[in-house]
């Protein structure tokens, strides 16, 4: 069984008069999630509140699970990626019909980034932009796909992307609760002891480098590295409300090799074949 050591941490900012992130730290589930919301007046705190409660509840309830999990035909998808997939798509319903039913929501939507461990494995999924970062061996990568009109342009033509950054930097394709279905992108991979995982919204990978993040947790510990990272993000102007959860692996199950076993991204698909989801987050 993994052993993790984890910590969570959420802060309004300094612009922000309400907190629309949200955050699971769950480690009795091996769930750990960050919702970043969006929309009118409380409708974005509604949307990542009512993801929060759903996909973590959604888990736990092994026999309502039955019958109704993602892509069962996909057969290189372990049973618990798929249960958290249908999870997801279970909270992306929740929110759009919360939305529909009630006129001071319509349009609110949520990001949401997760971890789920099994005995042996890490499960990433994501929805938006909020980045899912892995620290192994010292070194930092991405295992989230960001659904932005500027990640889209820039798996296109990179050259042209840098002109876009201002402008579509927060554009999101993809959200949870605007639409009737959501394809979230996933992937599945062998945790190793002493790897290290950050989820942040935006409010705290807009100010924080990557590098500077794996610099941190690389010396403190998750409580003490969550703190230090909210402080760093304040004090370049804590645009937007700022989450961050960090968790460490201190024990596995067994060593092993690397491997991928799935990750869906249609980032190459192409701005045509994917409709915009016209809202700013800024």
């Amino acid at each position: 069984m993994i052993a993790v050591e984890s910590a969570g941490l959420t802060d309004v900012g300094k612009k922000r008069k309400g907190n629309e992130d949200a955050l699971v730290l769950d480690d009795a589930l091996s769930l750990y999630m960050v919702a970043d919301g969006m929309g009118g007046h409380l409708a974005g705190e509604i949307a990542s509140n009512i993801v929060v409660d759903t996909i973590p509840d959604f888990l736990r309830d092994v026999q309502g699970v039955q019958g109704e999990t993602s892509d069962l035909e996909d057969e290189s998808l372990s049973t618990e990626a798929k249960r958290l997939l249908s999870s997801i798509d279970r909270a992306n319903h929740e929110v759009f019909s919360s939305a529909q039913e009630k006129e001071s929501c319509r349009g609110m939507g949520t990001t949401v980034s997760a971890i789920y461990f099994t005995d042996q494995t890490f499960i990433a999924a994501n929805v938006g932009d909020s980045p899912i970062y892995l620290v192994h061996n010292g070194d930092i990568e991405t295992v989230s796909v960001p659904h932005t009109v500027l990640a889209q342009q820039a798996a296109l033509n990179p050259d042209k992307a840098e002109r876009f950054e201002s402008r579509y930097k927060h554009i999101l394709t993809r959200a949870i609760g605007v639409n009737e279905s959501v394809q979230s992108d996933i992937c599945e991979s062998q945790s190793f002891k002493n790897d290290i995982f950050i989820l942040c919204s935006d409010g705290l990978s807009d100010k924080v480098s990557p590098e500077e993040i794996r610099d941190v947790v690389n010396i403190q510990s998750p409580a003490k590295a969550c703190h230090t990272l909210v402080e760093i993000a304040n004090k370049r102007g804590g645009d937007d409300n700022i989450t961050v959860i960090v968790v460490k692996v201190i024990k596995t199950r067994k060593k092993g090799k690397c491997r991928i076993v799935k990750l869906f991204s249609r980032i190459a698909d192409g701005l045509s074949n994917i409709p915009l989801i016209k809202i700013f987050k800024k």
